[in-house]
Parts: C-alpha cells; sequence; structure tokens
C-alpha cells in the first residue's frame, strides 16, 4: 500500500492530506510507459548491434563453415578443371593425332548453355552471383567431361581398329631363317630370268626345301588356292583387307 503523504497548510494551522489528481497520475503512467518504451528500443537496438544472440552466434558459426566448404568446393573444381585439361591436352595432341583423327575444338569442349535462364532459381539472394557463378562453373565442368569421355570411346574404336589394321598389313617373313636357303630375289628391278630383259619384279623369292612350312604374312582371308593362274603354279592368295592383297607363289 502507497504511503499517505500530507503538507502543512499555513492558513488553518493544520497538516492537510495530499491527494493526487486522477489526470496528473494518468500523466505520470502515460510518462513512465512512454518512458520504458524508448528505454527498451534503445536498449535492443545496441544489444543487437553489439550483443549477439544464441541464435545469431549459432547462423553466424553455420555460415562461416559454409563458406568453408564452398572455399574447398573451389580448391577441388580448380584440381579437377587442371585434370581435366591436362587429359584434353593429350586426346588433341597425342591420341587424335596418332590416330589421325581431328581434334576436338576449344569452343565446342567449354561451350556454354543458350537459352533459357537456368540459373533464375539463384536470384535475389546475398549471394545470387557468386551461386550462379559456382553451378554454371560445374555445368560447363560436367558437359566437358561427357565431352572427353565420348571422345575416349572413339579413340578406343579407333586403337581397336589400328590393332586390325596393323595384324593384317603383311610385314613379317613367310619362311622362318632357319629354313631359308637364300633370298633368292628381291623387290625391284632385275634381269628377267626368261628373257634377260631388265624388267619390274613385284614380289620377293625365297628359296627353302621342298615341305618347308609358308606362313601367312598377316591376318586375313584365303581368296584363292589353286594353280589355274599363269606363271604363278602352285599359288596362295591371301585378301588381308586394308587394300592389301598378298601372294605366295610357285609353292611345292
Amino acid at each position: 500500500m502507497s504511503k499517505v503523504k500530507y503538507y502543512y497548510d499555513s492558513d488553518t494551522l493544520s497538516y492537510r492530506k495530499i491527494v493526487r489528481k486522477k489526470r496528473r497520475t494518468f500523466k505520470y503512467i502515460v510518462a513512465f510507459i512512454f518512458s520504458a518504451a524508448i528505454l527498451g528500443i534503445c536498449f535492443v537496438f545496441i544489444a543487437s548491434h553489439f550483443f549477439e544472440s544464441p541464435n545469431e552466434k549459432a547462423l553466424k558459426r553455420e555460415l562461416s563453415n559454409m563458406q568453408l566448404q564452398f572455399n574447398l568446393l573451389n580448391k577441388k573444381m580448380d584440381e579437377a578443371e587442371a585434370v581435366l585439361a591436362n587429359i584434353e591436352e593429350r586426346d588433341n595432341n597425342i591420341y587424335r593425332l596418332y590416330f589421325e583423327s581431328n581434334p576436338i575444338p576449344e569452343e565446342q569442349r567449354k561451350a556454354g548453355f543458350g537459352g533459357i535462364n537456368r540459373y533464375k532459381a539463384f536470384e535475389g539472394f546475398d549471394n545470387s552471383t557468386l551461386i550462379k557463378e559456382s553451378n554454371k562453373r560445374i555445368d560447363i565442368l560436367q558437359k566437358r567431361i561427357v565431352v572427353q569421355s565420348k571422345s575416349l570411346d572413339k579413340i578406343a574404336v579407333l586403337a581397336e581398329e589400328k590393332e586390325k589394321l596393323l595384324a593384317s598389313i603383311p610385314a613379317i617373313q613367310p619362311v622362318n631363317n632357319e629354313d631359308l636357303t637364300r633370298m633368292a630375289s628381291g623387290f625391284g628391278m632385275r634381269t628377267d630370268p626368261f628373257n634377260k630383259t631388265r624388267k619390274m619384279h613385284w614380289g620377293m623369292d625365297f628359296t627353302a626345301p621342298r615341305g618347308t612350312p609358308i606362313y601367312a604374312a598377316g591376318d586375313g582371308v584365303v581368296e584363292r588356292a589353286d594353280s589355274n593362274s599363269t606363271g604363278y603354279g602352285n599359288h596362295i592368295r591371301i585378301d588381308h583387307g586394308y587394300g592389301y592383297v598378298s601372294l605366295y607363289a610357285h609353292l611345292y
């Protein structure tokens, strides 16, 4: 209960009770509430600028961790781009050069994406530009990987075809060295043994004992094996593909 206050009235020479008017009381209450509100606003303003709430601290730690993870992701993308660039260089300057295939243009490997705005969902944020550029970088990296993967698939096919070509080209001696008596005649101009004139000899003559095994000089399919071709006697023709045909004549 509030204390009762009195004042001394000199006219009546007595103490009178101080009665506070309701209007004045209301003014005091309004002034107090207003002052308290102003003080509260100032406190909140100062606290928000100089003090962090537990929730703000948690959000700040989360943001810091996300920035760290983002930097690590960027470093990984840098490493992936460097490795991919090395593979692309070898693909163009070694693999495709060896297999006589045209290199893939740089514009095709690193082409962007046209048409609609693929990154509209990332707009309107504080770090929109950063997020959009990172996603664009990842998309281009993925496309380069797809292009390189298809290129390596083609290289694998070319390598297999090259292997078949090398195995089919007549490149080995058809007679073992231990069975070979001598090289009777080589490829080129020579004196014809029948008419003694200079003529082009289109083959190589190997002398070996009768019954010596004869080996195909490369992979192929036997087209003919008979003695019905003039000037060749018993002979075999092997089609090696790729425009190569070998003839083994004068077999006994």
